[in-house]
């Protein structure tokens, strides 16, 4: 280039814009939701292998459990005898529901034989906790939400990850319009998830896209908040040495009114596990690097400088504190829980959508994907 050429160093527009000056991180309402005065008796229904994360949070904050409900009376008398030994057993959900005492219950099936149970706990007078994913078909998902307003009673879903320290900060920072209008998400993990091996997650075609990445496809539509999706792309494979039954990479790209979401999924992963999260916007980007699930190194960017925020807990179990917190929080102050029900159906619909996209490779849209597709 001459010393008279007019045009511009294009190297420049690839270098950083805005102060590099440190400035303080914003404060932000991250911190775990807890009734003040509202101390009500919890009856868990599924004892699977998740729940002792359920019964290490409500342990912690005081919360009591009262009843315990199994199929099998062995596994409740275990989580009973290990966390609230003076709780009392079931093998048939009616009994649990029908003691006066219980005003929460936390149910924690499968999504399958869930939604009878859910239905069952609403007409029996309890506030509910479902377990995510929160259904298989927005339809009856939306027949729940419709169920509980008749009701009277408050539905939640356990999404914990909005809770996770990283997760929270984000979605805070966002909601306080920190970055200004959000204009792309792009969600990359790589880790080993080949410990379903044998258990009934390998039976699960999708299992990366649906069963784990139902939590990122969730903080994708809470990024996007009120802002409507307009299609789903993507696809999955299975790595030519992949030993397990369902593929193990899976990629989704969102479009969202004036934005777009990218999440990629590498469950095949045996070195360097690894979590990163970039949020742009209108006046600022945001980013979350580190270790699968505890991405806690976390910085702002602005036109004021660069701010590093301190997260503090994590995931496990703090994130099962958020979700039940909020919702006694919401029934002590006659409100709405923030993960209300009606509140997960948004994600839920990316999921079935990218799901069958990567079934039938091509794009679908949000929301006409009504139920996640059968295996």
């Amino acid at each position: 280039m001459s010393q008279t050429d007019p045009t511009p160093d294009r190297s420049d527009a690839l270098k950083a814009k805005g102060s590099e000056a440190i400035i303080p991180a914003p404060w932000l309402p991250c911190g775990l939701p807890k009734p003040v005065h509202y101390r009500p008796k919890i009856g868990l229904i599924g004892c699977g292998g998740i729940t002792p994360s359920h019964l290490r949070a409500y342990r912690t904050a005081g919360w009591e459990v009262v009843a315990f409900c199994s199929r099998t009376a062995a596994t409740a008398e275990a989580r009973r005898d290990e966390f609230y030994p003076d709780a009392r057993v079931f093998t048939d959900y009616h009994e649990l529901l029908a003691l006066p005492e219980v005003d929460v219950v936390d149910i924690s099936l499968h999504p399958g034989p869930r939604v009878a149970v859910i239905e069952a706990a609403l007409q029996a007078g309890k506030h509910v906790l479902s377990q995510k994913p929160f259904v298989l078909d927005l339809d009856e998902g939306e027949r729940l939400v419709a169920l509980a307003k008749s009701c009277g009673r408050q539905l939640a879903v356990n999404h914990n990850g909005r809770w996770a320290p990283y997760f929270s900060f984000l979605h805070q920072a966002v909601r306080a319009g920190c970055i200004g209008q959000v204009q792309s998400v792009v969600m990359t993990l790589n880790w080993d998830h080949s410990w379903i091996e044998g258990t009934p997650f390998e039976q699960v075609q999708d299992v990366v896209l649906s069963d784990f990445g139902i939590h990122w496809f969730d903080m994708a539509a809470q990024f996007f908040q009120g802002r409507e999706a307009r299609s789903v792309f993507a696809v999955n494979a299975a790595p030519a040495d992949q030993k397990i039954k369902p593929p193990l990479l899976g990629s989704a790209l969102v479009t969202f009114d004036g934005g777009v979401a990218s999440l990629h999924f590498d469950a095949h992963s045996r070195f360097g596990a690894r979590e990163s999260i970039c949020l742009t916007g209108s006046a600022g980007t945001l980013r979350a690097e580190g270790a699968i699930c505890a991405a806690h190194d976390v910085t702002l960017f602005t036109a004021e400088g660069v701010a590093h925020p301190v997260m503090e807990g994590n995931w496990f179990d703090d994130g099962f504190r958020g979700t039940m917190g909020e919702l006694l929080s919401a029934i002590e102050e006659n409100r709405e829980p923030s993960n209300t029900a009606a509140s997960a159906l948004p994600g839920l619909a990316l999921c079935f959508a990218a799901v069958a996209s990567a079934r039938c490779g091509r794009p679908m849209i949000p929301g006409q994907v009504r139920a996640l597709p059968s295996e």
